[in-house]
């Protein structure tokens, strides 16, 4: 029988920690949650791996060390609102519920949005809400947020989304080109944000995140 909080021991010692990710908040959440509730049953013998675990249709939950570096670089405070677009199954949300004052987590495909739902509810994670809709439009009325975390991999991001950050907000996204991608991390100034590399990562690029088509003659 499979150990799994021995595996979620050894998830941060030996992916999170060693990727210089030592923040108590951080930590405590990723040693809490149980992950392995929040991926595929068929999956669950690899939910502490160090790879990003398939939800089929191209979609993923992040591994370990890509969730964890980008929470450590967005500074995520106690007092925040977070939006979490793309939240699949729900373990981003579920982290994030315990290191921020709630969450919103959207979700466009409806059997992921009604599962995480009802395994949040298990984990008692009674501070988030799963909203079904497309995942660039994010979710406007439960906004301003403090910060926005996009799971999965994006080309573009709309100014759907950036709109409903707070001035002095920060966003976290996976920028893939030509198959590669890396880790940034936006403030938002106004109505601009500054986009800065915090680290590489890689994720399919989510529906809806591609870039825009550009013609030539």
């Amino acid at each position: 029988m499979t150990d799994f909080a021995a595996n979620r021991t050894m998830m941060v010692d030996t992916q999170v920690r060693p990727s210089d990710v030592t923040k108590f908040p951080i930590i405590d959440a990723l040693l809490t949650v149980q992950r392995e509730a929040f991926v595929p049953q068929s999956r669950r013998e690899v939910a502490y791996a160090d790879v990003n675990i398939s939800l089929g249709a191209g979609r993923v939950i992040f591994e370990p060390r890509t969730l964890a570096k980008m929470l450590d670089a967005m500074s995520i405070e106690q007092s925040d609102m977070v939006l979490c677009v793309g939240a699949g199954l729900g373990y981003s949300a579920a982290v994030l519920s315990r290191m921020s004052e709630a969450v919103v987590a959207v979700e466009q495909n409806s059997d992921l949005a009604r599962d995480a739902e009802a395994i949040l509810a298990e984990q008692g994670a009674d501070n988030v809400v799963i909203i079904e809709g497309e995942l660039p439009a994010g979710a406007a009325k439960h906004g301003p947020y403090d910060a926005i975390i996009i799971e999965g991999g994006v080309e573009n991001v709309p100014a759907s989304l950036t709109d409903q950050l707070k001035d002095g907000g920060r966003i976290g996204a996976v920028f893939m080109r030509d198959g590669l991608g890396e880790c940034r991390i936006g403030h938002k100034a106004g109505a601009h944000v500054n986009w800065r590399l915090a680290f590489n990562a890689s994720a399919p690029v989510l529906p809806g995140f591609e870039a825009e088509a550009t013609f030539s003659l």
